[in-house]
């Protein structure tokens, strides 16, 4: 096996050792025939691959986008110059952060592809009005840029600060996607600078001289009456505008009747072709004995699954502290060439190797976020009992395991603590041995000269050294029953049967004692039911210690579960620090606390569509879902921002709160349609999980496209009404633009 070392690339050590390997095959003239069995990077660089594809169709579908509401063929090659020069550059702050390019920061570049263009879409779009209202092309994009000018920083600095709290996270949640927040944020950044600096140049130079095409002036209306349509709805809804505050409640019942409902999770289960087992005999079995088994289970797998590719066995287990224990593996073809699921073959698995009742077997399918190998081979549900007392976890732990296999959350429980492990105690009468002339240290010696198989002494013969051991006969020494025949010389030199002063007793006790935390333990460990999370798992755990467990005890978690809960505090504590700096930041920039509060109403829009999303596609919470959310802060306060900052200079041209707002929004549609079908777009083939090992960011996409749309819709009425009722006192001021 080639272990590389931390922070070295898994792409480059596969390619040098593939390299070295054909060189081996070239110089090798014997029968040995070389090949690898297991490569863990073909599954990063199908996921690079895929990521590839992802970010060509995103990147097609926002030019789409533009090309449907600018009409303009040379307009909608613009992202052809835009995106690249932002990517590009994103690509160089990458590289000055050591970063590689991997299947997050791939990812990370697929979501930017989508708003690297929404800054430059709404700069094109106020020159285009401007250029409406009669001014020539260089005054229109100067003055449409100085108009934007507040809204564009605004919500650039808006989306890259709700990555902060993601940047700097602890532990493995921040080293996973501290390099995604980097490459979003930095994208966003520098797409500001892009949409102020060069696409006005663009514009000057695309626009044609004489107005626009022919397609584009029989194709107006269409747009026209959209705005006019929406200018009447909105006028409509804001004369019943308590019903925004109905809305309001409204998507936080659904968030919270949903969100309590929603399974939770590390990560979607990826295919990775590749199943694990465990195997555990009975307490004492022998190498040989295990061999036989592995062999068994080899010849069975090999008959029954047609979709495997190979299998092998190993005894004892990697890692493993008996020869009592074992792993097995199975991989698959590709799942491109099988009808079957990774997880439906190892459900199949985990009813068929019952058969197998002389020893314990559990097929394990890889978590696709892991920490260490710990967490990589082991059951997906590890719940850890401590008490001090180990009496206690001695009387308890069957009762658990009892609880834990009549719940239907799990398919196959077992303990690490078994009291499996056979042992004969031997009791002395102190006083009977001393009547009788003997002592303890007589007694103890020999029972260990018959049966410890101790060195005694050395010889040598031939210049060779020798040990001596003392031991009995195998035939004496097969039974327990074969104490009863030693007998114990005294100190007056009689033999004493040593029936005559001892009392034996048969019972079992753990072979092995663990620790945790400095306590003694005991592992309980679970595979899930058909349809069930490891959040389904640790909550059920929990309930049955709830039940069981009195206040002596402590209980914790390992290995995936471990994993799952501090992915899960780490990502609930980044969402909440990000809601409070994009408040501050809103604050700061529009020097108000009224005007952020109307715009962060989007975010429980936004969240009520991501949870309604997941549940309608029977997806999960996990990090790649929550870190969306995260994201989805700062998609959605672009919308409000666009609203409230150009109703603020509607009020300030001296028009009235209601009459600002409707005439804002009106204005500020078509920009935040164009931004938010283009942000959606590009995610949209995340959405679609394009490839088996893109089900795992599914959610991801999900979440972004779904809030998106939800609250696009209700974002355009909701947050005009909500401004008529809060919003910062704004006195009519006086500017003059020149060229």
């Amino acid at each position: 096996a080639i272990i590389p070392q931390p922070g070295a690339n898994y792409i480059k050590i596969a390619d040098e050792f593939y390299k070295r390997l054909e060189d081996l095959k070239r110089t090798q003239k014997s029968d040995v025939q070389m090949t690898t069995l297991i490569d863990t990077t073909q599954n990063v660089r199908r996921s690079i691959q895929e990521v590839e594809e992802t970010l060509l169709i995103a990147f097609s579908l926002v030019v789409l986008v533009i090309l449907f509401f600018f009409r303009n063929f040379m307009i909608a090659i613009r992202p052809l110059i835009d995106i690249p020069i932002s990517l590009v550059a994103t690509f160089f702050i990458m590289y000055i952060a050591g970063f590689s390019v991997n299947v997050l920061t791939l990812l990370g570049i697929v979501l930017a592809t989508g708003l690297v263009v929404d800054d430059g879409i709404v700069v094109t779009e106020n020159i285009f009005r401007k250029m409406e209202m009669g001014l020539p092309i260089k005054k229109a994009a100067l003055e449409g840029s100085k108009e934007i000018f507040f809204a564009v920083i605004s919500t650039s600095i808006t989306l890259a600060v709700v990555f902060m709290p993601v940047i700097f996270l602890q532990g493995f949640v921040g080293s996973l996607f501290r390099e995604f927040g980097v490459v979003v944020a930095g994208a966003v950044l520098v797409s500001a600078f892009v949409s102020l600096t060069i696409t006005p140049v663009l514009n000057v130079l695309l626009t044609r001289k004489k107005g626009h095409g022919k397609f584009y002036e029989k194709t107006e209306f269409i747009f026209r009456g959209l705005e006019n349509g929406y200018k009447n709805m909105l006028a409509s809804f804001l004369r019943v505008r308590w019903m925004a505050w109905v809305i309001v409640v409204l998507c936080g019942a659904l968030i919270f009747f949903v969100g309590k409902n929603l399974q939770s999770e590390i990560a979607p289960l990826e295919d990775r072709s590749n199943i694990r087992f465990q195997l555990s005999g009975p307490e004492g079995a022998s190498y040989g004995y295990m061999v036989e088994t592995g062999d068994k289970l080899i010849s069975y797998l090999s008959d029954s699954i047609k979709e495997k590719s190979f299998v092998f066995a190993a005894v004892p287990g990697f890692g493993s502290s008996g020869v009592n224990s074992g792993t097995a593996r199975l991989k698959l073809v590709e799942p491109e060439e099988r009808d079957k699921t990774q997880s439906e073959i190892a459900r199949e698995l985990s009813k068929k190797l019952a058969r197998f009742n002389n020893v314990r077997i559990f097929p394990v399918e890889e978590q696709t976020i892991s920490i260490g190998l710990g967490s990589r081979g082991s059951l997906p549900v590890q719940f850890i009992v401590q008490n001090l007392d180990f009496n206690k976890i001695k009387e308890i732990v069957p009762k658990f395991l009892d609880e834990a296999r009549k719940d239907k959350t799990f398919q196959n429980v077992d303990a690490n603590l078994k009291f499996n492990k056979p042992e004969l105690q031997l009791t002395i009468d102190r006083i009977k041995a001393r009547d009788l002339g003997l002592n303890i240290a007589d007694v103890a010696d020999v029972v260990s000269s018959a049966f410890s198989g101790r060195r005694i002494a050395y010889y040598v013969s031939n210049g060779m050294q020798y040990q001596v051991i003392a031991q009995v006969e195998l035939a004496d020494r097969k039974d327990p029953s074969s104490i009863e025949k030693l007998y114990v010389r005294n100190s007056r030199g009689e033999n004493i049967p040593i029936t005559s002063v001892i009392k034996m007793e048969e019972n079992s006790n753990p072979p092995t004692l663990y620790h945790f935390n400095r306590f003694k333990s005991a592992t309980i460990s679970a595979s899930l039911a058909e349809g069930k999370t490891i959040g389904d798992g640790v909550k059920a755990m929990q309930a049955i210690a709830d039940k069981l467990l009195d206040e002596s005890f402590s209980t914790d978690l390992s290995g995936p579960s471990r994993d799952f809960r501090e992915s899960s505090s780490n990502t609930s504590f980044a969402f909440g620090l990000a809601l409070v700096l994009i408040y501050l930041v809103l604050a700061a920039q529009f020097e108000s606390f009224k005007d952020p509060f109307t715009i962060m109403l989007t975010v429980p829009l936004a969240m009520a569509g991501a949870l309604l999303s997941l549940w309608l596609f029977d997806q999960t919470l996990n990090i790649f879902s929550q870190i969306g959310m995260i994201m989805l802060i700062g998609l959605v306060t672009k919308n409000g921002i666009l609203i409230v900052e150009f109703a603020n200079k509607k009020r300030e041209a001296g028009l009235g709160k209601t009459q600002a707002v409707l005439e804002a929004s009106t204005q500020r549609l078509r920009p935040i349609l164009m931004t938010s079908l283009a942000t959606a777009l590009g995610a949209l083939p995340i959405a679609l999980s394009l490839g088996a090992a893109a089900t795992s960011r599914m959610p991801l996409g999900i979440v972004v496209v779904g809030g998106l749309l939800f609250s696009l819709v209700l974002t355009l009425f909701v947050i005009p009404a909500v401004y008529t009722y809060i919003s910062s006192k704004h006195g009519t001021k006086h500017t003059t633009i020149t060229e």
